[in-house]
């Protein structure tokens, strides 16, 4: 099943299937538990799929990467988070920060894990059993605060406001049998910038999820967000960095597209 979640005209928000036609029905129920499609049509602005309890996020995850870096390959996963304020809804502007000023804000195309059940130190061959559904992710990343301005740590240049659009949907785990076998691209002003495949995850899905939840709590809602491919701004020649009036595509192969306008911070 494809869910999405919409805000309708009176302000409410619910969560909707997305039929192959388009159309959207309301879903009954919990995220987290049983979902009933009422067949009733519903229409209204699409929003992030839902609203992470926590933002997990993989450095370095992809071998193309890490070389296009100049990184050696991680021995363990490398984890940084986000804040759920960073959170962003498809179609909703990328805002580049002009109040903490940042004029090297780059674009990351990354699949993204939903957990549907609370985790804890759960075996690789157990992992799976524990996700939800995926749904795309751009790791929107201001690299001179990421690299330069952070003292070391990345999560200052990742987590600005809007620097972590989700959507458009969450597919369930029976539609995808394999999170790592699944074609992703961003598209920057509709020219293909990265196109790759989840399978060049140094550590894939079930290792991450392992990981993440050894001697740790992982709660049902929590968005993995599993790394990103070759071919990010920063690493051009010359680099590519967003611009105000961009627009920015993120794809993946049976999940769907994410578009997000990129805008300058407005200023009071």
């Amino acid at each position: 099943m494809k869910i999405c979640r919409i805000e309708l005209t009176d302000g409410t928000t619910c969560l909707a299937k997305l039929h192959d036609s388009g159309q959207y029905t309301r879903l009954d129920g919990d995220l987290f538990g049983k979902l009933a499609d009422s067949g009733m049509t519903v229409s209204g602005r699409l929003l992030a799929p839902l609203v992470p309890a926590n933002i997990l996020c993989i450095g370095l995850n992809y071998r193309k990467h890490a070389e296009e870096g100049m990184q050696p390959i991680p021995q363990n996963p490398v984890l940084f988070m986000k804040v759920n304020s960073a959170v962003q809804d498809p179609g909703a502007p990328i805002r580049l920060p002009r109040t903490l000023f940042s004029d090297k804000v780059d674009y990351e195309c990354e699949l993204a894990v939903v957990i549907g059940r609370d985790c804890y130190n759960v075996s690789k061959e157990e992992a799976l059993n524990y996700v939800l559904g995926y749904t795309c992710a751009n790791d929107v990343s201001a690299r001179d605060w990421q690299k330069d301005g952070g003292g070391g740590q990345w999560c200052r240049g990742k987590t600005f406001a809007t620097f972590c659009p989700l959507g458009p949907c969450i597919v369930t785990t029976d539609e995808i049998s394999n999170p790592n076998e699944l074609g992703i691209r961003t598209r920057l002003n509709g020219e293909t910038m990265q196109d790759w495949n989840t399978n060049d995850m140094i550590f894939d899905v079930p290792a991450l999820i392992q990981f993440l939840s050894a001697s740790t709590v992982i709660p049902k809602g929590t968005v993995i967000l599993t790394g990103t491919p070759h071919g990010v701004g920063a690493a051009r020649k010359p680099p590519v960095f967003l611009k105000h009036g961009d627009e920015v595509t993120i794809e993946i192969d049976g999940i769907g597209t994410l578009t997000n306008p990129v805008i300058d911070e407005p200023q009071k």
